[in-house]
Parts: C-alpha cells; structure tokens; sequence
C-alpha cells in the first residue's frame, strides 16, 4: 500500500526502498528541527509543522523512580498525580488562606504518623483523635480548591490527551493546543513548574496506594514482575517499584515531596519539544518570556550506585491464580553503548510480528505459548537495564515446556548467524517504524525530547536508522554470546497457587 503522509510528502513504501542511507533519507525532516536552551539551562526543541493548526507539546523531566532513596520511594510517580492539581494562581478561591490550612494538614498528618511510629505501638485513644484532626485539617483545606481548574483550562481552549506518564527514567507530561493557544500553553506550563501547588497530596496518596494494590498486589503479573525487578537488581534502583513501597506511600509528607521538586525539577533538568504549526522564533520570544522566569539550579549529580555484574544465575516464583508465565532477564548496557542498535536488531529478529522468530516458533509451530517474545530496555534504558524474554504459557503446557522452548531460541542467536533477508526484514521495520513514529505531532515531540534526554542528541534519532543498517549478523551472534549467559541470567516464574 502506498500510504502518503503530511511529513515531507514521503511515502512509506518508497522510503522503505530507499538504498540511501537513513540519514539522508530524513534530511528534510530534521531541516525542520531547530532548538535553543534558556540561560536557566532549560532545553528546546522546536519543529515547524504547517499541514493543520496545531501544536503538540511535550515536557520531559529527567527524573523517575531511579532518582528516588528509601523512604520516599512512589514519589516520583506522585508528581503524575499533582502535575494537574494547579498552582498559586490556578485551582484555588483564596491561596493565602489555603496555605495556612494545607500546612495545618502538614502538621496534623506528621502528628499522627509520630504517634503510629511509637515504639511499642500508638496509643489508640490518642491516634483516633490525631485521625480526626487530620481529617478535619483536610475538610478545612479543600474549601478553598477549585477542583480541575487547570484541565478545564485546557479543555476550553480544544486541547487534547492532556497527560503525563512515570517510569523508572523519567516523568512526561504532555498535551495539544490549537496553534492560537500558544502562548496559554506558555503561561500554563511555566507557571506549573514556577508556582505549583501540591494541594490533596494525601487524599491523592491514597489513590496511589490503591493502585498500588490493583496493578502490583492484587495483579499477579505486576507482582511478577516487582519480584523479578528486585531479583534481578541488588544495588541499582531499578531494582524498586515504580509506583512505591506501601510504607513509604503511607508515611511520606507533602514537605518530602517539595524538597524532591526542588531538586529535579529546576530548568536545567527539564527538556521540551514544540512540534506542529509554529514560527521558531515567536517560541523562543515566549520561553524566554515564560520559563526564563524559572531560577537556575545545578542539574543533580548522576547515580553513584550502579548495578555490579552478575555472576550467579537468580530466579523467583510467584503463585497466584492465574495463567503461567515465564520471563527471563539478562542484563545489558544503556542506550548510549554502541551495540544499543543491536540488542534492537535482535529484539525485531525475535518480536516483530507473527513471522518472528519467538512467536512462530512458540506460538505457532510448538505451541507452548499464547504469546512470546523479547525486548531491550527494562526496566529503563538510561542505565544498563535488562533484555527481558517472555511468554504466556499455552492452557495445558508448563513453565518448564515454554523456558525450553525460549532457550533453544536464544541459544539459537549464539550458534547460528541470522540471514541476509532476516536483517533486511529489520532493517525495513525500522525505516517505516520511524515514519509511523513521525505521522503525528505528538510522537514527533515525544520521540525528539526523548532522543536528547537519554542520549544528548536528537539527532539521534535518525543517526539510529544507520547504526540498524550497519548492523550485521555477526554482530547479532558476537552480542548474544556475550549477553545470554547462564551467569547473567534471571528467570522468574508465575504459577498457580495451591488450590
């Protein structure tokens, strides 16, 4: 199908025939790319895109649940939860007297959480009165919220997939205005991180503790998957839950949470992309207005604790009533080590739709698996992470049926070179994966910010599009027999509990 998109007037099937390199295949597109950084330190990147009169807009803040210590853990994620809860200025009646009351809250909640800490246990006469003030602390606070203030902003001025995400990397928030609300995305998103406010922080700490408890405690996939992490970690914080440990989620405070937004969330750890229907230079002319109010902070040191090699094969199970499924992990460089392209040649060999290599051989012919496959990049991809194997195993077939079967694939990328026509398949996918990635403002924004972020450059992300098609089948070979290592290795396991 010869599919045309507004992008550069470049179609996919012509592009995926291209014997150019990748480079020069997409110079046009990056012609459009210009960026500039703030005397605060704060990045941009800005693409001209003129076919319709939007703008998607994406800010990345290089921090996620990586960054967190003991005792704080989950609060990454919590800034996901107050990325929308307004500012001094935006979702309150009476902001001089909502602070006097959220500190009331502050002072109440430290109160109790002081008296359930007690050693030999609280007094209970004592810690249901603490209860009550707290709770009424909380009633007085939220008389002065203006609840979805500045979503319904957003919303009346036809914005779109008003958003933000957490992982272990970073935190995203992102939106799309029309192109004549600029300069409210300005005004909005600055003021955000100039004068946010993190009021309900603990009404919203409990909707984080509940979904804690629905995607980790009372999902067994998200339990695996935790189990596993904390396996296959044992100094890295990848190793500890995205969302929080439950104790930390019930005992963390408001205070803890502004100290964390000062020090990850100054300019200079922030990265933003503009794409859509703009002029350059009027968006420089209103960051600089806008977010040149944001004081200068030193970018946080970078993670002492890294991650030793592993040298003892490491396992866990987990029993609940569910489907059987199996993972394996291995571990493997950032997405800056020069192979990075590799690991991603081979996740495709193994993944990559039905004709891949993991499911027609699991899924299809063996039948061992209702699904299977493999991917680089877990938990994160800014340290060295993880190449992670998985796969439903089939009703009627074992754990032990599907690992085996996933071993003689794996082993099968140490002892036999892929094909010319295989790589080319990669190759392929990838071209058009990156067009597809580029049909939308948004993708195109999220891909730049995160390109610069984890790498320096967002230019490579078409720099990428050569290392693929340099990739050759000795270096799948020459990789999977460094990486696919028993020693290296960590398997985890969910099968049924005891009936």
């Amino acid at each position: 199908m010869n599919i045309r998109l507004p992008l550069a007037g470049i179609c996919v099937a012509a592009l995926v025939a291209l014997p150019l390199p990748a480079q020069e295949a997409f110079t046009s597109v990056q012609s459009r790319v210009s960026e500039f950084t703030l005397a605060n330190g704060l990045k941009f990147l800005v693409m001209e895109r003129h076919q319709a009169p939007v703008v998607s807009f994406y800010t990345y803040a290089d921090v996620g649940s990586a960054q967190e210590v003991k005792g704080i853990t989950g609060l990454a994620h919590m800034f996901e939860h107050m990325a929308f809860k307004g500012t001094d200025k935006i979702g309150t009646k009476n902001y001089a007297e909502e602070k006097l009351s959220l500190d009331r809250v502050d002072q109440a909640f430290v109160a109790l959480q002081k008296e359930k800490s007690k050693l030999g246990g609280p007094d209970k006469a004592a810690l249901e009165k603490l209860q009550k003030e707290f709770d009424a602390a909380q009633e007085g606070a939220a008389k002065f919220v203006v609840s979805n203030e500045f979503s319904q902003i957003i919303d009346a001025a036809g914005g779109r997939g008003l958003n933000a995400t957490t992982a272990a990397d970073r935190t995203d928030y992102f939106y799309s205005l029309p192109s004549n609300a600029l300069e409210l995305w300005f005004y909005l998103e600055s003021e955000r991180f100039l004068n946010p406010v993190l009021r309900d922080f603990y009404k919203e700490a409990g909707v984080v503790r509940e979904e804690r408890r629905m995607r980790t405690e009372n999902n067994p996939i998200g339990k695996l998957l935790e189990e596993f992490k904390a396996v296959a970690y044992k100094a890295h914080p990848y190793g500890e839950p995205e969302v929080g440990h439950m104790s930390d989620l019930e005992s963390f405070t408001r205070m803890d949470a502004e100290e964390f937004f000062r020090k990850y969330y100054g300019p200079s750890n922030l990265t933003i992309a503009v794409v859509g229907d703009v002029d350059p230079k009027r968006v420089k002319q209103l960051a600089e207005s806008y977010f040149g109010r944001l004081q200068p902070r030193e970018k946080p040191m970078p993670l002492r604790t890294m991650e030793p090699e592993q040298t003892v094969e490491r396992s866990v199970t987990v029993r609940a009533q569910a489907q059987r499924i199996i993972v394996i992990g291995y571990h493997k460089p950032s997405i800056t080590h020069p192979d990075h392209a590799v690991y991603e040649a081979i996740s495709s060999l193994l993944s990559a739709g039905r004709s891949s290599r993991m499911h027609e051989s699991l899924v299809t012919k063996k039948k061992v698996a209702v699904q299977a496959g493999g991917f680089p990049g877990f938990p994160g991809e800014k340290y060295p992470g993880l190449f992670l194997f998985f796969a439903v195993t089939a009703p009627g077939k074992t754990n032990e049926d599907a690992e085996k079967e996933m071993m003689v694939e794996i082993n099968r990328l140490k002892d036999d070179l892929p094909s010319k026509e295989e790589l080319e398949g990669v190759k392929n996918r990838a071209r058009a994966g990156l067009l597809s990635r580029m049909s939308n403002n948004s993708n195109m924004a999220q891909s730049l910010v995160h390109w610069q972020a984890l790498t320096g450059d967002w230019r490579n992300l078409f720099k990428y599009l050569d290392r693929i098609n340099a990739v050759t089948p000795e270096d799948v070979q020459r990789v999977a027999k460094a990486t696919f290592t028993e020693s290296n290795r960590t398997t985890g396991y969910l099968e049924p509990a005891p009936k």
